[in-house]
């Protein structure tokens, strides 16, 4: 197992990305704290690793509060004694539609759960992982954070943040043996994605967006989690500041 005696959070972990991300790690032998804002989601992906041999506790979490961050941190340690992992997943985005149209309250919100939950994330495991001689960040990232298009500018921005944030966080941290990565998904068939193309969910709808991608399909929470179970393993050991586009060739 190639995650065999390791300890995980995942935020984000009650649905898409998330989901396929605890339950692969699940599969691979680490302890999961799926962390979500959505108790019913959390229990439910709980309840089905432990169904399936695996080890997985649910903490309701708000990742843009700091106290949040902080008990989850105190409950995984609790939970299962230790802490390797840290998989920054949860994001939202506005509706796909001109920038001037998005209001300042949307604006906030995206910014606090997709960047400012980094900033969260670093204040509170940064000093575990010092503490025990290291540890592993994996963020969520997005394409349209290398390759934007019109109509999601602020969550582009917001995802650009994740990215660069990223890549320093693995400079500055990389004394303390804290490797830090990011993923970019390209669009996929979550609960996001008639927010993401900003007109309704429709086969003829789905093939204007996947025509854009060489490989011709959406990504799934399978590819992400995969990525993911690599760059959380030992065999990524020497892997930081990388940004790996899962996305289909999308960003060619």
């Amino acid at each position: 197992m190639r995650l065999k005696d390791k300890v995980a959070i995942v935020t984000g972990g009650g649905s898409g990305f998330g989901e396929g991300i605890a339950k692969a790690y699940a599969r691979e032998g680490a302890s999961v704290m799926v962390a979500d804002i959505g108790e019913t989601g959390g229990h439910r992906v709980v309840k089905e690793i432990n169904e399936a041999g695996g080890k997985a506790r649910f903490f309701r979490t708000d990742v843009s509060r700091s106290g949040d961050v902080n008990a989850l941190l105190a409950a995984t340690l609790e939970a299962f004694g230790g802490l390797h992992i840290v998989v920054n997943n949860a994001g939202t985005t506005h509706r796909n539609r001109p920038m001037l149209e998005v209001s300042e309250e949307e604006f906030d919100r995206v910014y606090a759960i997709n960047v400012k939950s980094i900033f969260l994330s670093a204040h509170t495991f940064v000093p575990h992982f010092r503490k025990v001689g290291g540890g592993a960040f994996i963020n969520i990232a997005s394409t349209a954070g290398i390759r934007p298009r019109p109509g999601l500018t602020w969550y582009n921005g917001s995802k650009g943040a994740v990215i660069t944030t990223s890549k320093s966080m693995a400079a500055e941290l990389g004394p303390d043996n804290i490797r830090v990565n990011c993923v970019n998904p390209v669009i996929s068939a979550t609960g996001l994605l008639s927010e993401f193309m900003g007109v309704p969910d429709t086969p003829e709808n789905r093939k204007k967006f996947t025509a854009t991608i060489p490989l011709g399909r959406f990504s799934t929470p399978d590819d992400i989690a995969n990525a993911c179970l690599y760059l959380g393993s030992d065999e990524a050991a020497f892997i930081t500041g990388a940004c790996l586009e899962v996305d289909g060739g999308r960003c060619v």
